[in-house]
């Protein structure tokens, strides 16, 4: 019997700052570009995650089992990572942090169709393919309004493309994570191939491009250090915590908080101008994401409605 409880006030409040840090993750790397480039400080900030993970494994005792397997698997999800950092980290080059952050949140529709020729369980239902056909939708009405083939524009539509490469790769992670032995690996060991891979992928990356200037500031400290204390250490703690006691679908409702969060900060915080298309395409792009991930709380509520219609009349 499933364990996982409905939301109560300490998940929706844990929730609630965790969409926070998670959406001013690409603003503090866009903040801190004139220090050390987004590429990077992936590196950086997933070498001391990795280690802060491997030493909490080493104090619970867990152990990464080479007879098992899993590593296989842990060396395709930490290139798919280490990819989707990649075109993050490019992306915030050519376009804005809140373009990245929504096209990011993407990833449930490529995971909901991964999943769906992967796996008989996970067939796509006709309300999701709607939710695919909106999201999609809005992603065309996003760069269809972009710059009327300026540099600008064209610039910025780049790294649009690269964020949704991004997103991409993250829902591929979660076909790799969900289809291979890593399903049954503590969430510790999963993320710990992940930081690897981008520790090691990026930094490599960094070194070929030629964007390895870093300059010590005091900025670039509390940068770091909030992208490899906070993000990518204890709120990927905290969220597996939550997952292991509440039910994911309704934790990823609330999930969607982020990117909307995310356009909000980085207007507030960067200054970053919004333009009509991008905020009607993005608003699609997120109705849709929300219906192919919640479309079990969905139907229900439709059918509940039908119901009481049908005993009023």
């Amino acid at each position: 019997m499933d364990s996982r409880k409905n939301l109560d006030g300490l998940a929706v409040g844990v929730m609630v700052l965790l969409c926070m840090l998670w959406s001013l993750q690409q603003i503090s790397l866009k903040a801190a570009a004139a220090d050390v480039s987004p590429m990077l400080m992936v590196a950086l900030r997933s070498a001391v995650a990795a280690l802060l993970v491997a030493g909490v494994m080493a104090w619970r005792r867990e152990r990464v089992a080479l007879a098992t397997g899993r590593w296989r698997a842990g060396l395709v999800v930490g290139l798919l990572f280490a990819l989707e950092y990649l075109f993050v980290a490019e992306a915030l080059r050519h376009t804005h942090a809140s373009h990245v952050v929504v096209f990011l949140y993407t990833s449930p529709i490529f995971a909901a169709v991964g999943l769906h020729l992967r796996l008989p369980a996970e067939r796509l239902r006709p309300l999701q393919w709607a939710g695919i056909a909106i999201a999609f939708g809005g992603i065309a009405l996003a760069f269809g309004g972009r710059g009327g083939g300026t540099a600008m524009g064209m610039t910025m539509l780049w790294g649009d493309l690269l964020a949704l490469a991004a997103g991409a790769s993250w829902g591929a992670t979660t076909v790799v994570i969900r289809c291979s032995r890593l399903s049954e690996a503590p969430a510790t060991e999963t993320l710990l191939y992940q930081l690897l891979g981008a520790c090691v992928l990026l930094g490599a990356g960094a070194l070929v491009t030629g964007q390895t200037a870093l300059q010590a500031t005091p900025a670039f400290w509390a940068h770091l250090g909030f992208q490899a204390l906070i993000v990518s250490f204890a709120s990927f703690l905290v969220w597996f915590w939550l997952l292991r006691h509440y039910l994911a679908s309704r934790l990823g409702v609330l999930a969607f908080l982020t990117p909307i969060l995310g356009v909000v900060f980085g207007a507030w915080l960067l200054a970053e101008r919004l333009d009509a298309a991008f905020v009607a395409g993005a608003g699609l792009v997120l109705a849709g994401v929300l219906v192919v991930s919640a479309h079990g709380w969905l139907e229900g509520l439709l059918r509940g409605w039908a119901s009481r219609g049908a005993a009023s009349r």
